[in-house]
C-alpha cells in the first residue's frame, strides 16, 4: 500500500475578499499562513514525511508547501513547480467578487461557471492584462496552451498528463509524494482517480489546508481515502 497526499493552498487574499482568483498571482492571507503552518503539524504528528513535492506556479500554492515543509524539517526535498497544477483558468470573471457576479448574472449561471465541466466562463481577449501570455512565468507555452477561458473538462487536459508522466512516475519508484495545488486542479485529479460523474465532482467541495490521504494499491488504484484532522 502505498499513501498520496494532496492539499488545497491555504487562504488566500482573495478568497478572504470572495474573489475569482484563477491564475491571478494573489498571495496568502494571514489566516492562510496559519493554516498551512497547522497542516504541516498535522502531518507532523500523523507520523508523516515526503521524498518529493508537486505544485503549481502561484505563489499561494508554493508558500503554502513551503510552510508545511517547513513544520516537517523537511525543506530539503525536491519540489517540482508546473503551470498544469494551476488553478482553472476563471477568464473575464477572474478580480470579480462571487456574490456582485451572483447578483448580476444569477446563481444557477454562476455555479455553471464555477463547477459544470462543460461551462466556459467569460473569456479574455489577449489584450487583457490578465491574459497569461503577458507573464513571463508562461513564456515557454504555446499559443494553444494559454488560455482565454476554462472549463473543468479542459482543467482536468492539462493536469492528467502531469499526473501520469511526473507524479505515478515518483509513486512508481515507492517515493512518498505531496501534492500542493488549487480547488479546480485538485478537483480533477480527484474525479480522475475516485472515478467521479460530472454531478459528484460538481458537489464535491475542498477545505482549504486540510490534508487529503489517498491509501492506494500497487496498481495506484485507490482503496481508500480521508482527511487528517
Amino acid at each position: 500500500m502505498q499513501k498520496l497526499v494532496l492539499i488545497r493552498h491555504g487562504e488566500s487574499t482573495w478568497n478572504q475578499e470572495n474573489r475569482f482568483t484563477g491564475w491571478e498571482d494573489v498571495d496568502l492571507s494571514e489566516k492562510g499562513y496559519e493554516q498551512a503552518r497547522q497542516a504541516g503539524k498535522i502531518l507532523n504528528k500523523n507520523g508523516y514525511n515526503f521524498d518529493a513535492g508537486f505544485t503549481s506556479y502561484l505563489k499561494r500554492s508554493i508558500k503554502t508547501l513551503h510552510f508545511i515543509l517547513e513544520e516537517l524539517d523537511h525543506l530539503w526535498i525536491p519540489v517540482e513547480k508546473s503551470w498544469r497544477l494551476n488553478e482553472r483558468f476563471y477568464g473575464a470573471l477572474q478580480g470579480l467578487n462571487k456574490d456582485e457576479t451572483i447578483a448580476k448574472y444569477g446563481a444557477e449561471q454562476v455555479l455553471k461557471w464555477r463547477r459544470d465541466p462543460n461551462e466556459h466562463p467569460p473569456a479574455v481577449t489577449k489584450d487583457d492584462p490578465r491574459y497569461p501570455g503577458h507573464d513571463l512565468r508562461y513564456k515557454d507555452l504555446t499559443e494553444r496552451e494559454l488560455p482565454l477561458t476554462e472549463n473543468l473538462g479542459e482543467t482536468m487536459d492539462r493536469v492528467l498528463p502531469f499526473w501520469n508522466e511526473r507524479i505515478v512516475r515518483a509513486l512508481r519508484r515507492n517515493q512518498k509524494v505531496i501534492v500542493v495545488a488549487h480547488g479546480n486542479s485538485l478537483r480533477s485529479l480527484i474525479k480522475y482517480i475516485d472515478h467521479l460523474s460530472d454531478e459528484e465532482v460538481t458537489n464535491l467541495e475542498i477545505p482549504t489546508a486540510t490534508p487529503w490521504v489517498y491509501e492506494l494499491d500497487e496498481g495506484l488504484n485507490r482503496i481508500r481515502h480521508y482527511y487528517l484532522e
